[in-house]
C-alpha cells in the first residue's frame, strides 16, 4: 500500500519546482519578452513592473532551487497579492473575468510554501542535514 505521508515530501518538491518555473517564465515575459511578449503590457515597462519581473525571476529561482524557500515564498505570494489587488480586482469583483486566477493561484500555493517549506530536492534541505550532520 501506498503511503502519502512518505511521498508527501517529494510531491510539495515536484509543486514547488513546477510552481516556480512557471513563475520565471511570467518574469521573463514581462521583462525580456521571452518565450512571447505579454499582451496588452505599456512599453517601457513602468518601474513597479520591472520590480515584479525581478521578483519573479529572482524569487522563481531560489524558490525552485530550494534555498532561502520560506522567506523567498512569503515575498512572492504578497506580489501576487499586490498585482490582484492594483491590477486584477479593480477590472471586475470575478477571477475569471478579470484574469486574476494565476495570480490568486501563484498567492497562495506561495504562501502554503512559506508555511510548509521546500520538501525534498532543495537547498534548505541539504543545509538543514548538514548542519545537523555538524552538530553530532
Amino acid at each position: 500500500m501506498i503511503s502519502f505521508e512518505t511521498w508527501s515530501p517529494r510531491v510539495l518538491a515536484v509543486v514547488r519546482i513546477i510552481t516556480a518555473l512557471l513563475f520565471i517564465e511570467h518574469g521573463l515575459m514581462k521583462l525580456f519578452e521571452f518565450p512571447a511578449p505579454v499582451p496588452g503590457l505599456p512599453t517601457p515597462l513602468p518601474l513597479i513592473l520591472v520590480v515584479a519581473a525581478v521578483l519573479e525571476i529572482a524569487g522563481g529561482a531560489l524558490i525552485a532551487v530550494g534555498l532561502f524557500t520560506r522567506t523567498a515564498a512569503f515575498i512572492c505570494s504578497g506580489e501576487m497579492a499586490v498585482a490582484y489587488f492594483l491590477f486584477h480586482a479593480p477590472q471586475s469583483f470575478w477571477p475569471a473575468v478579470n484574469n486574476g486566477e494565476p495570480a490568486i493561484l501563484f498567492c497562495f500555493v506561495f504562501l502554503y510554501l512559506g508555511f510548509a517549506g521546500a520538501g525534498a530536492w532543495s537547498l534548505d534541505r541539504l543545509s538543514t542535514t548538514r548542519s545537523n550532520l555538524v552538530r553530532a
